[in-house]
């Protein structure tokens, strides 16, 4: 029997000792008054005889993370949601009849007390048990003797437990909830309204990606899940609304990287009657504030640098980036070009790739590992934009930007396409390409140009991968750091 095991017969035991003696160890509730940061801030300044003079009794309930037995009284630490630990002091003398229920009791265990607040010897703030209850009985240690759970498999697979062992990931997924309610609040404010878009389409649409297919038993159709919400986000602008978003999943049924997850959440929000430059300026504002709502500054460590999310950032055209890393203009508008550029250096692409994804590869290789502090990158070809607006002044280019933070993608925006004949003959371009292989093509979606053809405002749009911001923002270079439960292999 390897060690594991035998410490759940350890503990399976001790839980059958429970029952026999009638304590339910899974009881059903208890009443508390406070949590472990609310006793440290308030009365963590308190001296020791200033904590004799006043009435201190409290209830809290938490996890047992440590455990010291002495014979007549036994120390613990509990641990509870608020991610302080606070020490606890049990004897015989208050418990009495209850104190040998103490040596039922494991590191993992959750229990419920009542008592009053001391310091001990060693000046620590400690809670001197009157009342106790087991509130659950833990049957499986916690790893490595609560030195930490260090496998990153197990730790990814098994986040209920990375959760009870490491702090910090604990306050990585508070920073995600603060980014996500910083952008709401922003969004509300200047008068966004957040919608609901269905999960499940009929044609998949909204951006360049395979997606993955299911199937509706009671319609007898095939659906999908979204890969972006943007053509019915569109659709509602037809509709009236002139400032919505919405932040929900996506799925798309690609390869899994530190950058990748098949499940991701964004933001997608549009706003009538602007276009792409006045989204970069709301785009500085958005994520500066989002930033100092959530980490307390602007300026914010990643790795060996730092991130300033004050505002301006660097706005650079696709065409100045290329040649700033020594592509040459030429090759932007010529197939043959840059075929011949790319084999030359090196740089792998697929047999009977389009000439915008070879630009999309060159760049992807040349330029933006070296985007670090924010920067706006602007004006694409247009083949690579199959939903925004033309530029006026260049037909061969469309009014897009990406933003870039840590040699990133973090956001995606363009003016948007409200044209129907043109989206239609582009949604024609894009079925051609799915015909000659290119599975991440764009479907043609005959509902959305009809939708067009009823009248859609001149807006921008934009979305930004909300998983990829709080990597930047709490220090995290592993998208599977950000995600509470990330998609893994089956496990052996």
């Amino acid at each position: 029997m390897d060690e594991t095991n035998e410490l759940i017969e350890q503990r399976s035991k001790k839980l059958e000792e429970l029952r026999a003696k009638n304590h339910n160890p899974f009881t059903q509730k208890i009443d508390i008054s406070t949590c472990a940061s609310e006793v440290i801030e308030q009365y963590g300044k308190y001296t020791k005889e200033e904590l004799s003079k006043i009435e201190t009794k409290i209830s809290i309930a938490g996890r047992v993370v440590s455990y010291r037995n002495f014979g007549k009284a036994s120390f613990a630490h509990l641990q509870d949601a608020s991610g302080e630990k606070i020490q606890v002091y049990f004897t015989k003398e208050l418990l009495k009849d209850k104190f040998p229920l103490l040596k039922l009791i494991d590191v993992g265990d959750i229990i419920g007390i009542q008592g009053r607040l001391f310091r001990t010897k060693t000046d620590e703030l400690t809670v001197e048990v009157t009342d106790f209850k087991i509130l659950s009985k833990a049957l499986r240690p916690l790893p490595e003797k609560w030195h930490g759970l260090k496998d990153v498999e197990t730790r990814y697979r098994q986040r209920y437990v990375d959760l009870i062992v490491n702090p910090e990931v604990r306050k990585t997924f508070s920073v995600r909830s603060k980014i996500i309610k910083a952008i709401r609040d922003f969004l509300e404010v200047r008068g966004f309204i957040e919608v609901e878009t269905p999960m499940m389409h009929p044609i998949p649409g909204g951006a360049a990606a395979k997606p993955f297919k299911t199937h509706h038993n009671a319609l007898n159709i095939d659906l999908y899940l979204r890969i972006a919400p943007e053509l019915y986000l569109k659709r509602l602008l037809v509709g009236g609304y002139d400032k919505i978003f919405e932040i929900n999943k996506n799925f798309r049924n690609e390869g899994i990287s530190t950058r990748h997850n098949p499940e991701f959440t964004m933001l997608e929000f549009y706003t009538a009657y602007k276009d792409y430059e006045y989204l970069m300026t709301f785009t500085e504002e958005m994520l500066s504030y989002t930033a100092a709502r959530a980490t307390g500054a602007v300026k914010v460590p990643y790795g060996d640098t730092e991130i300033d999310f004050n505002p301006p950032w660097s706005r650079l055209s696709f065409t100045e980036a290329l040649n700033n890393r020594g592509v040459p203009s030429e090759i932007i508008y010529d197939n043959q070009k840059a075929l011949k550029w790319v084999r030359n250096r090196g740089i792998r692409i697929e047999p009977g790739m389009s000439h915008g994804k070879i630009l999309d590869e060159i760049f992807s290789e040349l330029v933006e590992p070296t985007l670090i502090k924010p920067t706006f990158i602007y004006d694409y070809p247009v083949e690579l934009s199959p939903l925004a607006k033309r530029k006026e002044d260049n037909q061969d280019l469309v009014e897009r930007f990406e933003l870039f933070i840590a040699g990133r993608e973090i956001a995606n925006a363009f003016s948007e396409l409200n044209d129907p004949i043109d989206q239609k003959n582009r949604f024609l371009k894009q079925l051609q390409a799915r015909q000659e292989g290119d599975e991440e093509a764009h479907w043609m979606d005959h509902d959305f140009v009809r939708a067009l053809e009823y009248a859609m405002p001149p807006a921008a749009g934009e979305g930004i991968g909300i998983d990829r911001l709080v990597m930047i923002l709490t220090n995290s270079h592993s998208i599977r750091d950000v995600i509470l439960f990330p998609q893994l292999k089956p496990e052996q």
